[in-house]
């Protein structure tokens, strides 16, 4: 009796502690798990590294991290570097009316004409205003409008100076316990993997099958949401270049990575697109036609690869892989797009460990 009484305590304190290790934890588990993603991923980067360093364990995790960041930030920087540059030409080309010719005529001598300063553009874009509403029959007094849009920025650029200073500070961070949580788990991948069975009260078995289950799905769902992002801004693309928008490149990129947002996905980028053509550059048809191969095409390729990437690869039912993915993403937000499918996955392998289990009982019993 002793003995259960002492066994109930230790389970209390055990729950109690394990409580307050998560409270501890849980502003850390999003980097420790895009960690643990990438050692799933770049596990054969790893093993290859591995092999040519022999018994210098370490020295093959810096590489493999060393080598994962210039596979994922060099690509990155180019990108960012050439979408900065369309960005600027697109910003020129959006205020090249109003505000260029009078940023042009203090400097006559100049061909090579300066980008408008932030004034001259909210002045064009009051202008704008002031031009939309009288289209529709909206009369807008242009200094009004000027001075309730400088109020307006002003209330939000304070409280958004601090908030971004916020954020900047926690994603690099949380960046750098990715980065460092990722070379430990390389490092000490193995060590940390036979503590976990030794420790979980499963059968061995039942544990490499989680555990293989994991990197399975881990890599599945990788592969498809990039590939999805990857065909959904080619396709978004082609539809900018075809309606003669500008910056097809910047705009391809960000609709990549727009994708990857909940519910929105490249809607963001296409919808101002289509917005523009209509009100500011007059182009009803290619507006329209824009939207229509947008909402169409390019929204619909999402709803068609992953199901079917997931389906052959992780042995989900279409249906359930597209749910899957929706209904992690309402539950746990941007990262619900891995943690879905892997509840499933994991919630199908325990079933079949069940079944499994009961067979054999069954079998023993007869």
């Amino acid at each position: 009796m002793a003995r259960i009484v002492s066994f109930v305590v230790l389970v209390v304190i055990l729950l109690i502690i394990g409580g307050l290790f998560l409270e501890v934890m849980s502003g850390f588990l999003l980097p420790l798990f895009l960690a643990l993603v990438l050692a799933v991923m770049f596990g054969p980067l790893h093993r290859w590294f591995r092999a040519r360093c022999g018994k210098h364990e370490r020295v093959a995790a810096l590489l493999t991290t060393g080598s994962i960041l210039l596979i994922v930030l060099v690509p990155l920087l180019l990108l960012l570097v050439e979408a900065g540059y369309e960005a600027q030409s697109l910003y020129r080309t959006a205020t090249g009316g109003e505000a260029a010719a009078k940023s042009a005529e203090t400097d006559e001598g100049d061909n090579a004409m300066e980008a408008p300063d932030v004034a001259a553009f909210a002045e064009w874009a009051s202008d704008k205003i002031v031009e939309w509403g009288g289209r529709i029959g909206v009369k807008i007094d242009p200094q009004d409008l000027m001075s309730k849009i400088g109020d307006g920025v002003g209330d939000f650029i304070a409280p958004l100076a601090l908030r971004t200073t916020r954020f900047l500070g926690s994603t690099l961070l949380g960046l750098a316990i990715m980065i460092l949580a990722t070379f430990y788990f390389f490092a000490d991948g193995p060590v940390m993997l036979r503590a976990v069975m030794r420790l979980s009260p499963l059968e061995d078995d039942h544990n490499r099958a989680l555990l293989d289950q994991f990197g399975e799905i881990t890599r599945t769902v990788i592969v498809a949401t990039l590939l999805s992002a990857f065909v959904q801004g080619l396709l978004a693309g082609a539809g900018f270049l075809v309606a003669g928008v500008g910056a097809v490149f910047l705009l391809t990129v960000l609709s990549m990575l727009f994708t990857l947002v909940p519910f929105v996905g490249a809607a963001i980028v296409w919808a101002p697109i289509c917005l523009w053509l209509f009100a500011v550059e007059g182009r009803t048809l290619a507006a329209v036609l824009l939207a229509a191969y947008c909402a169409t095409v390019v929204s619909m390729a999402d709803n068609l690869i992953k199901p079917l990437i997931l389906h052959g690869r992780s042995n989900l039912h279409p249906l359930l892989a597209l749910l899957s993915v929706l209904g992690g993403v309402e539950a746990l937000g941007p990262i619900g797009i891995l943690v879905g499918p892997m509840v499933v996955a994991f919630l199908q392998t325990l079933l079949n460990m069940v079944h499994t289990e009961l067979a054999k009982i069954t079998a023993a019993e007869a």
